[in-house]
């Protein structure tokens, strides 16, 4: 059977840089195609250039055997391939039924029928195991939420080809079952996958074979029965990987530093408390839904909390703003950066002076050489790659907006710092970065909270882990008991069950 995709030397260049060099692909239909390679490889480009938003500078590409030139995001939609970007495309303000059949809306008598409308979303959203109201506003929704509707749109149509940009970078161990699942169906129905991840161990249980980019270069295409883990991360980074979770033994927590006491969050839901401890790493697993994130943001003062104290070095803190928190000593990488915790269009010394602008003013006026000179030791401490301070940060990788994030936040020297998803869409060399940044941080003294849907991450790295399960904490592992299987088992405890969970 001929591929339903053929590259022959597919090139794009930008000024300076060649994005992608001379790539011969095939892609044949029906399969599940992995995409990998650390940020900047090249992935983005490729797809980028197959759905039309780039327009290919040398090469030539074959679509169900016939010349292929997108000019414009409409050209590939209309051939039958789609995407479902990492960052999210939908409208915020509009319900989830209309987000999902926004390009196909239901109509009687000229105007919308909301009742096929929200039937036909029902009938999606329980095909991809969202429990929300088609009637719910997008914006009311988590991250996890939010990918899951993107995936919905996605198979509500009939497409042809379908990309997978990191579509389990925010979703539980039980999400995850469904997508590969519905990925499976898919496949069955002869519709072909290009999955992109970097989540390598995953894509070894859904993909057929696997495709490696460095460097805007194909390093190689193989069947994925022929590669292991390693092999991957050989091909993506060039040279043999370290430890891919590394735990510092050296680091010893010391005395506990930062408490939530009794902290409600949910009318009816119940008191929550915990503490954390300088040098410590305190993971926060559980399923989406559970109240993690919530509970984050209401300790750094982003929501209302109904009731709850919260004590820094002994003395109780008064914190009903992220400005409070800030003051107090607190800081928060939340699990949407391009949203919530970068200006993207601005220059990295702009993003990372935020959080203390007082140090970089004189007589209450900026002082643009003391911003450079304190985003250059920064970029410089956390090697993050930038041509230029005054580079905008929307132009950078993944793992480096991300470092940017971090670097805002040492800017400003805070006491405990709160990750909620610190890994999120980014490449393993750039993980592995940020968990020696971390182990910087505890060295120091920090203590630091961890909210990760990356099970195996908290398992890695962390000295110890609360679950949430509807929206109460279910346990507390110590590292010595550490196992995935004891971590779901407390995840699930506070559930009604009416599908066995996943082992």
């Amino acid at each position: 059977m001929a591929p339903i995709l053929q590259l022959r030397g597919v090139t794009k260049r930008f000024p300076g840089v060649i994005a992608l060099e001379e790539i011969d692909l095939d892609i044949e239909p029906g399969e599940v195609h992995i995409l990998v390679g650390e940020n900047g490889a090249g992935k983005s480009s490729l797809v980028k250039v197959l759905c039309g938003i780039y327009t290919r500078d040398e090469g030539e590409i074959l679509y169900q055997g016939q010349p292929y030139n997108p000019q414009r995001t409409q050209d590939a939609l209309h051939a039958g391939i789609r995407v479902v970007y990492q960052e999210f495309n939908l409208l915020p303000y509009l319900s989830v039924a209309e987000n999902i059949f926004f390009e196909k809306l239901p109509t009687k008598h000229g105007l919308v029928d909301y009742k096929k409308l929200n039937q036909d979303a029902e009938a999606v959203l329980k095909e991809v195991g969202l429990d929300v109201a088609p009637t719910s506003r997008v914006e009311l929704l988590g991250v996890a939420q939010t990918q899951l509707i993107e995936i919905a749109k996605a198979i509500s149509t009939e497409s042809k080809v379908l990309f997978l940009d990191e579509p389990t970078a925010t979703l539980t161990p039980r999400e995850i079952s469904r997508l590969f699942d519905i990925i499976r169906r898919l496949r069955q129905r002869g519709v072909t996958i290009i999955y992109i991840s970097h989540r390598l161990q995953e894509t070894f249980e859904i993909g057929d074979r696997v495709t490696v980019l460095r460097n805007g270069r194909k390093v190689d295409t193989l069947p994925m029965a022929d590669v292991t883990v390693a092999d991957l991360v050989r091909m993506m980074v060039g040279k043999k990987m370290g430890e891919e979770y590394p735990f510092d033994t050296t680091v010893a927590p010391g005395a506990e530093i930062f408490r939530v006491n009794n902290l409600v969050i949910k009318h009816g839901g119940a008191p929550l408390g915990f503490g954390v401890r300088a040098g410590e790493l305190l993971g926060i697993a559980g399923l989406v839904g559970s109240g993690r994130t919530e509970t984050m943001r209401a300790i750094f003062g982003a929501d209302k909390r109904i009731a709850g104290d919260l004590v820094l070095n002994g003395q109780p803190l008064r914190v009903e703003s992220p400005r409070d928190a800030v003051q107090a000593g607190l800081s928060m990488l939340t699990e949407d950066r391009k949203q919530q915790g970068l200006i993207l269009d601005m220059p990295c010394y702009v993003n990372i002076s935020l959080t203390d602008l007082a140090a970089v003013s004189r007589s209450g006026v900026l002082n643009h050489a003391a911003e450079v000179t304190a985003a250059e030791g920064l970029v410089d401490e956390l090697s993050i790659r930038t041509s230029s301070v005054d580079k905008w940060v929307r132009f950078l990788s993944g793992g480096n907006q991300q470092k940017v994030v971090l670097a805002k936040w040492l800017f400003r020297g805070p006491q405990v710092l709160i990750f909620d998803e610190p890994t999120r869409g980014i490449d393993v060399g750039a993980k592995y970065e940020i968990y020696m940044l971390l182990w910087a941080l505890a060295k120091a003294g920090k203590a630091i909270i961890i909210v990760s849907s990356d099970l195996p991450e908290l398992l890695g790295i962390c000295h110890r882990i609360l679950v949430f399960s509807n929206w109460a904490i279910s346990g507390e592992v110590e590292r010595p008991d550490f196992s995935q299987e004891r971590i779901l088992e407390l995840a699930y405890q506070n559930y009604v069950q009416t599908e066995a969970a996943p082992a």
